[in-house]
């Protein structure tokens, strides 16, 4: 399972903001009034908000100058890459081999419709 990593701090030094109550302040100036404790919260680089209000996370993107992609960023799972095996082609597409009851096979052309099972 991937992790998310919470990315405000970075995005504000990036554009010179290096403390919360300096953060806080240009959110007021854009319209969004903070608590102190919410703004400790958001400001946190060890735990991950566990929500975001969308319309409080349009404000911080457009004051950091960013999008929602640059404050919450995908981990990879750690561990082996997982190997993907490719897609299987659909029996329509490639006919289909079709026993029933130890009989002999029928092969279904493909679009062709099922044989019914023998009597038993």
């Amino acid at each position: 399972m991937t992790g998310v990593r919470w990315e405000l701090r970075l995005r504000a030094a990036e554009r010179g903001v290096f403390k919360a109550v300096e953060m806080r302040r240009l959110l007021a100036a854009a319209g969004l009034e903070i608590s102190a404790g919410k703004m400790s919260a958001l400001w946190s680089t060890t735990v991950v908000p566990v929500s975001v209000r969308l319309d409080d996370l349009e404000v911080i993107c457009r004051v950091l100058g960013c999008d929602a992609a640059g404050l919450l960023v995908l981990d990879p799972a750690p561990g082996p890459p997982v190997l993907r095996t490719p897609p299987v082609q659909a029996v329509e597409e490639i006919g289909e081999t079709w026993a029933g009851n130890n009989s002999q096979a029928f092969v279904r052309p493909a679009g062709g419709v099922r044989p019914s099972l023998p009597p038993v």
